[in-house]
Order: structure tokens, then C-alpha cells, then sequence
């Protein structure tokens, strides 16, 4: 590095540079530098896994806390609009120049002269190092981000935080540090170039966050076997919804049933299929915390009433109704479509469709198809965005006649529906964070 980063793009432009990939799985490199920062939290962390409904869950868990008092940490990933976005304290994003502080002393750590140490490497996948001699260790953006997001909260003395996992699970930075609660929120195939072509074999990565006489909170009712086998084998206290837990819904209301009965809740602010789901999740890792974080039922009304996660079944004001969602996989579409189907009959659909091309983009279009009337695709402008040709091509393989208009940008989709739309039809945007970040900057244009 000639110079040194002075603002957070400029760090977050060094950040991208330092690694040859951006996934790059194992803690061996991570667990060095954070030994050398000597970030090791003296407060409870809660680590979140699963292949969907990990930003709710997190956010859930956040406005519980706040409300309950708690001063919170939280660190999600990826971000819509600002970096700043993925780490928070208190509910407030931390500042550029605290970020550029912490990303600063990463730099130092990683790239520190190190003496005393032995002349081979004790890992087979760090670089040789020989006595005195600087060790510098590469670091992916994500890791470096997982460190910083840990260095602002022992700095700021949290009384909890909340972790969210970015890739698996057993291979992932956040797993660096030791959790008193793991959630895993669901399983269901998604980046099986790194995690494995079965939800069994994504299973075993994402159970790699459980730890030993700890509880383990699973929040979907269809449990693969590797995760009660994981829990077992290490001796994690497993509750999985529909066996140690469960909710039932009624037209205003939803009750818990866990340890204690929990009735007359109120749904959460977040909407979608799967949010009560969610929600029980979160009550289930509260009572497993409660003797250690304790959260009063007042607590968890206000939070599950107040929460906030953009991009998640987002509804902007207005006619036609505009729906913002990140589902990005098959999982996700399908919550996407149920929720969909609840709601009042549009006369039409237009759907505002951008994805990344290593996705199941006909998998996604399986799920959403009854859904829509009109697709409007659109490319995504970053090294693995699909162009909207070729979602058009995927869409015509998949749906008999469906009605496709190809767009450069979803800026130029939207800006098409806005026009075309009715005021009683409504527009959904998703496919990618990268599809509802650009419908969020691009409001002005087609609104």
C-alpha cells in the first residue's frame, strides 16, 4: 500500500485488493490476527447462521435487547446502501471514523513484525515464516469487516452481541468467537460451490457455530439429520421449532409455547411468510439467555413491534404498491410468493427481476411464476451479475408465454413499471441485496 487509506472508501477499495478471492473459507488466518488484537469479548455473543431469515432474526434480537435496555452490538452482512449499515451500536450504524480506526489497527496487527516465533509455519495453509521477519497475512474483506465490528464493540463495552454469519458456518470468521447462544434460522440449498450440493452436507457446515454445553436453537420445522447429529456429537442443548417449540397464529395475535407460554403477541413489524418463524426463534434463544440476559415481556412486545430491516418484504408508500425483497434463492422465493399470495388481488404484477448469475435463477422463477404477470429483467452492473438476456432466456425456458421486457439496469425497469402500472397493480423489486439497493438509490427517478 503506497498510501494510506484515508476515508472508509478508500479502506474499503484497500479492503477489496488485499485477498486474490472473495470467499475464502477457514479461520486459521483470522484466528492469528485476532490473537494479535487480543479481541477476546467479555460479554455474551449470540452467533446467527442459516440459509434464510438470518437479518431477521438478528434484527429481531436487536430491538428485543435495545428495548429491554441492553446497550446492543450488532454486525449483519451485506449492506443496502452503507457499509456502515453492518455494524451497529445502540441501533445507530458506528461512524466512518471509527471504522477507518479499526480497520487501521487490523492493518498494523496483519501486517506486524513478529519475533520469537517458530521458522515453519504451524499451519500448512499460512506461509512459511522465518525469525524477525514481518508476517503479513492476507485477509478477505469480510474478515477484516468481522474483526473490525468486534474491536468497536469490546471498545464500546456492549452487554451483548449479535453476530450475523456470512458464508456456512464452520468455516466462517464470525466463528472465530465463541457464542452462548447459536441460531441456525433454516437449511436449504444455496452457495453449493462452498457448502455442498445437499441440505445434509450444508447442514454439517452450518451446525459448525453450535459449542459444547450450549444451546443450540434451530428455527425451522424441517430439521436435517446433520443437525441434531452435530449437537449430539458435541453436546449442544438442541431446541428445533415444532418439537421443543412452537407458535400458533391466530387472525390478530400469535402465541408461543416454549418453556412458558407466551400469548396474545403481536405480529411482528417485519412482514413475510416466515417471520413467525422467525419470531419464535428469537423467544426460544431468549428463554435459553434469560438467567444471563434477562428480557421482560414488555421488552419483547415493544421490540417485535419496532423492529426495522429494509429490503425484507418492504413496502413503500404510495400507489401502485412497490415491494422491495432480497430473496435471491428458491427458499426465499417461495416465502416471497406465499406472502404474495396473501394479500389483496392486484389486477396485475410487474416484477422487477435482477440476479447474479452463480444463483438458481430458474429455481427462483419456479417458485415466483403463478405470481406474476409481467417480468421485467434487468442486468446487475457488478462482475457476477446475470444480464437481463439472459434472465429473459431463463424465464422463457421456464414459464409457458410469460411476458418478458428486457431492461439494461432496474433502474430503467422500475422507471418502466412506474409508468405502465396502475395505481391498484403493484411492483415487486427482488433477486439480489444488489437489485433492492439500486431500487432504493433509484427512487427519485422512477417514483
Amino acid at each position: 500500500m503506497q498510501h494510506k487509506p484515508q476515508s472508509l472508501l478508500d479502506w474499503l477499495l484497500h479492503l477489496e485488493s488485499l485477498h486474490p478471492k472473495t470467499v475464502a473459507l477457514g479461520l486459521e488466518r483470522v484466528v492469528e490476527v485476532k490473537q494479535r488484537l487480543h479481541l477476546e469479548p467479555a460479554f455474551p455473543a449470540i452467533v446467527v447462521g442459516g440459509t434464510n431469515g438470518k437479518g431477521s432474526v438478528c434484527a429481531m434480537l436487536e430491538a428485543i435487547f435495545h428495548a429491554a435496555g441492553y446497550r446492543v452490538g450488532c454486525y449483519t452482512s451485506p449492506h443496502l446502501l452503507h457499509y456502515n449499515e453492518r455494524v451497529r451500536i445502540a441501533k445507530q450504524p458506528v461512524s466512518d471514523t471509527e471504522l477507518c480506526a479499526s480497520f487501521e489497527k487490523i492493518e498494523k496487527a496483519r501486517k506486524k513484525l513478529v519475533y520469537d516465533i517458530e521458522v515453519c509455519s504451524p499451519s500448512p495453509t499460512l506461509p512459511r515464516r522465518e525469525r524477525g521477519q514481518p508476517h503479513e497475512i492476507p485477509l478477505t474483506y469480510f474478515e477484516f469487516g468481522t474483526l473490525a465490528a468486534m474491536q468497536c464493540f469490546i471498545s464500546h463495552d456492549v452487554e451483548v452481541a449479535i453476530l450475523e454469519v456470512g458464508l456456512g458456518g464452520r468455516l466462517d470468521a464470525v466463528n472465530v468467537f465463541d457464542s452462548d447462544c447459536a441460531v441456525v434460522t433454516s437449511i436449504d440449498i444455496d452457495h453449493t460451490e462452498y457448502l455442498g450440493d445437499t441440505r445434509e452436507k450444508i447442514a454439517i457446515e452450518k451446525a459448525g457455530i453450535f459449542r459444547a454445553g450450549k444451546p443450540a436453537i434451530f428455527g425451522d420445522t424441517d430439521m436435517p439429520q446433520a443437525i441434531a447429529a452435530q449437537a449430539q456429537q458435541i453436546g449442544a442443548r438442541l431446541r428445533c421449532l415444532g418439537q421443543e417449540f412452537s407458535f400458533k397464529a391466530g387472525e390478530l395475535q400469535w402465541d408461543f409455547h416454549g418453556k412458558d407460554r407466551r400469548s396474545s403477541l403481536p405480529f411482528p413489524a417485519l412482514r413475510g411468510a416466515y417471520q413467525l418463524n422467525n419470531a419464535s426463534t428469537v423467544l426460544a434463544a431468549l428463554e435459553e439467555l434469560n438467567e444471563l440476559l434477562p428480557v421482560s415481556m414488555a421488552a419483547i412486545r415493544r421490540g417485535l413491534t419496532e423492529v426495522e430491516l429494509p429490503g425484507r418484504f418492504q413496502v413503500l408508500p404510495g400507489k401502485p404498491v412497490v415491494i422491495l425483497d432480497v430473496a435471491h434463492n428458491p427458499h426465499a422465493a417461495r416465502s416471497l410468493a406465499k406472502t404474495l399470495s396473501s394479500m389483496p388481488a392486484s389486477p396485475r404484477t410487474y416484477a422487477v427481476f435482477a440476479m447474479l448469475k452463480d444463483k438458481n435463477m430458474a429455481g427462483v422463477v419456479q417458485e415466483l411464476q403463478w405470481q406474476v404477470d409481467t417480468w421485467l429483467v434487468a442486468g446487475i452492473a457488478v462482475p457476477r451479475g446475470a444480464t437481463g438476456e439472459e434472465l429473459a432466456q431463463v424465464l422463457k425456458q421456464e414459464v409457458d408465454d410469460a411476458e418478458v421486457l428486457t431492461f439494461a439496469t432496474v433502474t430503467e425497469a422500475l422507471h418502466h413499471a412506474s409508468k405502465v402500472a396502475g395505481e391498484n397493480d403493484r411492483i415487486v423489486a427482488f433477486g439480489s441485496f444488489y437489485t433492492v439497493a439500486e431500487a432504493m438509490r433509484a427512487k427519485s427517478v422512477w417514483q
